[in-house]
């Protein structure tokens, strides 16, 4: 089972893209990130044409979530708990193929410090209790998205020009390397521990064609579910076709079960 993780950046604006990627092969489960559109707005059609099971958790103009897979999904729920304030489309989880994934969009946090800044660790801290309840059930599970965390400075290519960034700051860090201390596996430095790997290049100042890219986009994986990796990378094709989402699909290759 190959699953891959894709910020759209409008699921509307990018939807071609996306119907290309899953039409070619790319994946068996895609996690989609930042939809930006309203559930009664999702072109389910389009993807149900495909032969595609899909499921979504959107809302107006912001954010939005949605899980594709080749299989049925099963036990589909909307929303990170928690918070029963947070309005924000940002979390979706599925069971599909014996594997419980979540499609996650993680606040950005700038500026910070702020009520931005805190309110994306609190997100993180949420997750983190969601995710060790998944760990403590055993199943096979794979956390992925777009986490707003740029783990290490391998991981960006101009790490002074992003000191005290949200994105870098070490509470981001912290929280992020908490996942994988509690017993997460970040499946691209698993497979690529030394490889400089990005998956976001800005639309400004020719980002992409300098590769000033950054590695935002994360597959954190449960013990259940990294003893199974047989490859991981990132697939930098949609984001040189025109008209692209900024960011690029990450993937992870799961073997069947023993």
């Amino acid at each position: 089972m190959r699953i891959a993780s894709w910020n759209v950046n409008s699921a509307k604006a990018r939807q071609d893209h996306i119907l290309n990627y899953l039409s070619a092969g790319s994946c068996d489960v895609l996690l989609i990130q930042e939809t930006k559109t309203q559930d009664v707005n999702f072109p389910v059609e389009a993807y149900q044409q495909l032969g595609w099971h899909v499921a979504f958790h959107g809302q107006k103009s912001y954010n939005g979530v949605a899980i594709a897979a080749r299989m049925p999904l099963e036990d589909v729920t909307s929303g990170l708990p928690g918070d029963d304030e947070d309005e924000q489309a940002r979390y979706m989880e599925a069971t599909v193929g014996g594997v419980r994934v979540a499609t996650i969009y993680l606040p950005n946090g700038n500026p910070a410090p702020g009520p931005k800044f805190d309110y994306k660790l609190s997100w993180m801290k949420r997750l983190r209790a969601r995710a060790g309840e998944m760990l403590a059930s055993e199943m096979p599970v794979v956390l992925g998205g777009d986490f707003n965390v740029i783990p290490q400075d391998i991981d960006c290519y101009d790490p002074p020009g992003w000191e005290g960034d949200a994105l870098t700051r070490p509470e981001s860090r912290a929280a992020f390397y908490s996942l994988c201390h509690d017993g997460f596996t970040d499946a691209l430095r698993a497979c690529h521990p030394a490889e400089v790997l990005y998956s976001y290049w800005d639309y400004q100042a020719g980002a992409w064609q300098k590769d000033n890219g950054v590695r935002i986009d994360h597959l954190l994986l449960s013990p259940e579910a990294a003893n199974r990796i047989t490859g991981a990378g990132v697939d930098k094709g949609p984001r040189g076709e025109e008209k692209p989402s900024d960011h690029t699909p990450v993937w992870v290759e799961l073997a069947d079960p023993a």
